[in-house]
């Protein structure tokens, strides 16, 4: 008789819980692995449409659209093959509890650095790169941020907790060096005097060639460790529309795909993709733009270390 329980799920609808249906572990710091998933589901920072903190449940789900292939096309090896992955679920923190939360990120990533693996987290809201921040600091010093996003996120607003702020306080806090930072696809306005980091734009880099791109991050990192944060809005609304704060004239998710496979060799610490509003999407294409690219940076992270 065939054993029903124990056959392995090739089914692209059923039992959608884990990201990429890597093993779910309750307390990642005791098991063996390279990377650990950590879902972040919080928005109480949000300025615009709340809904972020269902992100991290709405890309594991649309991740299973990718796990039945094996090798990823167009990368040359399984990546599950190279490198343990493992999804830790959402971090669980008292709701409204926005300090809590600030702390607990910190804290479970402390842990899990400090136990010598590897993060990518899903978001959640943008303000959650902020404790993460402060964690991959702690071990890796001062680092360069690659950020893509329609929004700069560097400003002054006053509040503890917006999601807005992150990279005003991060150069402050010594998290960052914003001489080796650069952001891609911003089309919204900012202070661009003293604003320290390069800036490709989204008009720039939507007529910019990826091999130009590439080179001016490449330049500008330098050789510092990089932290790479992917807010989704950074995309067009017509390719990811489930977002809090939607802006037109964004980058296509094929290009960016293609900036993101070209970044192989950089010295990657620390990833997030944040803002996956699903309550907002359409045919779960934000989600799985989300999946697709947190995939691409787990085989960045792979081709560096393995």
């Amino acid at each position: 008789m065939m054993d029903i329980f124990n056959q392995i799920d090739n089914s692209i609808y059923s039992n959608a819980m884990t990201f990429m249906r890597c093993p779910l572990v309750t307390n990642p710091i005791k098991h063996d692995a390279d990377v650990v998933i950590l879902g972040l589901p919080f928005d109480m920072a949000t300025s615009g449409r709340s809904g972020a903190r269902s992100g991290p449940t709405a890309i594991r789900q649309a991740s299973v659209h990718l796990a039945w292939e094996g090798a990823r096309f167009p990368w040359p090896f399984n990546l599950l093959k190279k490198i343990s992955i493992i999804d830790a679920g959402d971090l669980i923190y008292a709701t409204g509890d926005a300090q809590e939360f600030t702390q607990y990120v910190e804290q479970a990533a402390d842990q899990i650095l400090n136990s010598n693996k590897a993060m990518l987290s899903f978001g959640g809201d943008h303000f959650v790169t902020l404790p993460l921040l402060r964690s991959h600091a702690k071990k890796f010093g001062k680092m360069a941020l690659v950020h893509f996003d329609a929004h700069t996120d560097t400003y002054n607003n006053g509040s503890r907790y917006d999601h807005g702020t992150m990279f005003f306080h991060a150069p402050n806090e010594g998290l960052i060096d914003k001489n080796k930072s650069i952001q891609v696809g911003i089309r919204t306005n900012y202070q661009s005097e003293n604003h320290g980091f390069t800036v490709i734009n989204a008009m720039q880099a939507n007529d910019l060639s990826v091999d130009v791109i590439v080179q001016t991050i490449k330049d500008t990192i330098d050789d510092l460790p990089v932290y790479l944060t992917f807010d989704i809005d950074c995309l067009d609304p017509a390719f990811a529309p489930g977002t809090g704060t939607p802006v037109c004239g964004g980058l296509t998710t094929d290009k960016v795909l293609k900036i993101l496979r070209a970044l192989q060799g950089i010295n990657i610490v620390g990833m997030d993709v944040v803002e996956v509003a699903p309550a907002y999407d359409h045919s779960e294409l934000t989600a799985l733009a989300a999946a697709t690219i947190g995939l691409e940076l787990l085989h960045l992270w792979a081709v560096k270390r393995k």
